[in-house]
């Protein structure tokens, strides 16, 4: 998930350190924009080394790639942590006087604020009416942590632990608290020591998968076969390379399967122990490969069942859908077409008992639309 973490000029700030780090340990990729006053407790170069990011608060620089809006249009999520009180009283009244104000009021993200000011601000009926406006508007304003404030008072005000704010964010996510196997790749059976028997399949689907599962809050196990690229950060992950391995692997209970793996369906009865020569006929013998969807499903009936069904253009892929639906137990289906192969733009239909859809994009982006619609049937 792509965060943009604002971060206001109160003694707090310096709490952002280990809140970037934490948000980067879970796999998220982190913007930082602090405003001037930010940047007087806590020093640029240490955002920069944390964040792997330059920054440039400068709202006139780099004028002409719009990069306030930019900066909001590709945030999936906003957090400002710490939040003062002048900055709750610019949010509510729409002053777009800095980059992040900029960045914020362009963005459809959902945004998290993190207020830390002394008890008697926080309780200012001023405080408190921006507060109402806030949350009018779909803000989600969490209530500061009662505690020691800067010198010897204490009270509401307090900025919460980077461990509260990641469990407050990510906690009330759709698949907090659910387990989701995702499998991705495709599966290779030897023919011999160096050859195999394969299939163009990336894995990029499978991962886009697993990254949008991750994002909405799931403990996501990753069962990954031959990947063209690493696996995402914040995922466990089991690499494997045959049809065996990948069953074996995904043997475990959990609340969510999605099989995107393209597993193959047959496999080499004897491979040769060594490397085949070059002679002028070779017979291999074929044998099928189990259903590995279907015997998940039947030894895992209460999970949430995904598969995908991969059809031609002269296939009906609703049909095939539903049937696959059916043959193997499962809950939903994704129906896609070979043209989507090694691509990274996909038209995919998803298929339940009740309902069909189609969605195309950016395979980043349908894997979001395919994660939604699970987390809303399971919830």
């Amino acid at each position: 998930m792509r965060v943009l973490l604002g971060i206001t000029g109160g003694i707090a700030a310096y709490k952002a350190t280990g809140l970037i780090r934490g948000l980067r340990e879970l796999g998220h990729e982190v913007t930082v924009l602090p405003t001037e006053n930010a940047l007087r407790f806590i020093g640029k170069p240490t955002l920069e080394a944390l964040s792997g990011h330059a920054i440039d608060i400068d709202l006139f620089n780099d004028v002409a790639s719009v990069r306030h809006v930019e900066l909001g249009q590709q945030a999936d999520l906003i957090i400002v942590a710490p939040a003062t009180a002048a900055f709750l009283g610019r949010l509510a009244g729409g002053i777009a006087d800095d980059l992040l104000m900029n960045a914020i009021l362009a963005s459809e993200a959902e945004v998290h604020v993190f207020p830390a000011m002394h008890t008697e601000m926080w309780h200012n009926p001023a405080t408190r009416e921006n507060v109402d406006t806030l949350e009018r508007r779909g803000i989600k304003v969490v209530e500061p942590a009662v505690g020691r404030l800067t010198g010897s008072d204490s009270g509401p005000g307090r900025l919460p632990e980077v461990s509260e704010i990641l469990e407050t964010v990510f906690g009330t996510s759709p698949l907090a608290g659910k387990s989701v196997i995702v499998t991705a790749g495709g599966t290779r059976e030897l023919i011999d020591e160096v050859r195999f028997i394969g299939n163009r399949s990336s894995g990029r689907m499978g991962v886009e998968i697993a990254k949008a599962a991750r994002d909405l809050g799931a403990e996501v196990t990753l069962v990954s076969a031959n990947l063209e690229a690493e696996p995402p950060k914040g995922i466990r992950n089991i690499a494997v390379s045959s049809v065996d391995e990948l069953e074996q692997a995904m043997d475990q209970s959990a609340d969510v399967i999605v099989m995107a793996a393209a597993v193959s369906d047959f496999q080499v009865a004897e491979p040769y122990a060594g490397k085949l020569k070059r002679s002028g006929e070779i017979a291999l013998k074929l044998i099928a490969t189990k259903d590995l969807i279907a015997s998940y499903m039947s030894r895992h009936p209460n999970t949430f069942g995904v598969g995908f069904a991969l059809v031609d253009e002269q296939q009906d892929l609703l049909a095939v859908s539903r049937q696959k639906l059916w043959d193997k137990g499962l809950s939903m289906v994704v129906g896609n077409r070979t043209s989507a192969l090694g691509s990274d733009q996909t038209s995919t239909m998803l298929v339940s008992a009740a309902s069909s859809e189609e969605i195309a994009g950016a395979k980043s982006d349908v894997a979001k639309q395919i994660v939604q619609s699970i987390a809303k049937q399971i919830a």
